[in-house]
């Protein structure tokens, strides 16, 4: 690929562009740095999610066969009060300093409020774009199109070995690896725990089958606690604690090191402070080190300083920060 190349093609994204969007992602990682790698599998799974319309909230900016930009409006299926409309995109860096990251934002946008007008006109509009806090060019871009700093995200590691620190499970409490079986007991756990992130509104089970459908998701190593007696806060038999645990062999490829990823880490409100969550997570860090792992990660809000504290008494310390930019049209 060279910038002088010929005219470039802009398009709908389709699924027959995974291997183009890897490669494309893949080089974006080389100088930005979001710690993600993607096998042309990977890219696939983005395109195919169901919170993508691509006709209608996708563009693929195309040199040749060769992508080397997109955009991509992922609307929220289910609403309540604010439609939160999540951006993501990117241009190759040797097609930098040509305006696309300012058009593919504008397009974003207008993609956006497209998507908005058809599935919650009746909402307010809040269009998202989250980026590593140290890509200067990229934030630039979001403040020039009229978008303010709304929230960080904390990307924290876990070192495994000696660092991990043993807690036990507490008393009338059991621990079960996920199996088909218990996926109600995960789900519901999943989407109690997550409400207030999610506006008041469940996940919904097309979404939650799409997540468990990656070929990342590690079930071994995917954690439920149940009450079993006792005060537990709620009913004897009921998941009360959940996590969910994913791996990406492209990571592993380009980096040499085996990371664990804890994509989701929720307590029912009402067993919160009774060490559910720090059991779960004692357990898991266990399970990754007996299982080979190098490292545990997960992503959580700058801002819950509760959750960041109990991360961190468990070990976890910060890696990267991300910062996410809001527009309300």
């Amino acid at each position: 690929m060279s910038p002088s190349s010929a005219h470039l093609t802009r398009r709908p994204i389709a699924l027959s562009d995974a291997a183009a969007l890897s490669k494309l992602l893949n080089a974006i990682e080389v100088v930005d740095v979001f710690g993600e790698y993607y096998s042309e599998a990977d890219a696939a799974e983005q395109i195919t999610a169901p919170v993508l319309d691509l006709e209608r909230g996708t563009i693929g900016v195309f040199d040749g066969e060769a992508m080397v930009g997109y955009s991509s409006a992922a609307h929220k299926q289910r609403a309540e009060g604010v439609h939160r409309v999540t951006l993501s995109g990117g241009v190759h860096p040797e097609y930098r300093q040509r305006g696309l990251g300012t058009e593919l934002l504008a397009a974003g946008i207008a993609c956006a409020k497209a998507l908005h007008a058809i599935h919650h006109p009746g909402l307010e509009l809040a269009v998202d774009v989250q980026n590593n806090v140290r890509n200067a060019g990229a934030l630039a871009c979001y403040r020039a199109a009229g978008m303010t700093p709304s929230r960080s995200s904390s990307h924290m590691r876990h070192p495994l070995g000696a660092a991990v620190v043993d807690t036990a499970v507490p008393e009338g409490y059991a621990i079960e690896a996920y199996t088909e079986d218990n996926d109600s007991d995960f789900f519901a756990v999943s989407n109690e725990a997550f409400l207030q992130r999610r506006g008041g509104v469940p996940q919904s089970l097309e979404q939650w089958r799409g997540l468990l459908g990656w070929q990342a998701f590690r079930p071994a190593l995917s954690f439920l606690l149940r009450g079993t007696g006792g005060d537990t806060g709620i009913g004897i038999g009921t998941g009360v604690g959940m996590l969910l645990a994913f791996s990406w062999d492209a990571d592993t490829e380009a980096t040499g090191v085996r990371d664990l990823h804890l994509m989701r880490v929720g307590t029912r409100p009402a067993c919160r402070r009774r060490g559910v969550a720090s059991a779960l997570l004692s357990h898991a860090l266990r399970a990754a080190r007996d299982a080979g792992f190098d490292r545990v990660s997960l992503d959580v809000d700058t801002d819950s300083r509760e959750a960041v504290g109990l991360f961190e008494r468990v070990g976890f310390t910060v890696a990267r920060t991300e910062v996410v930019y809001t527009l309300t049209p």
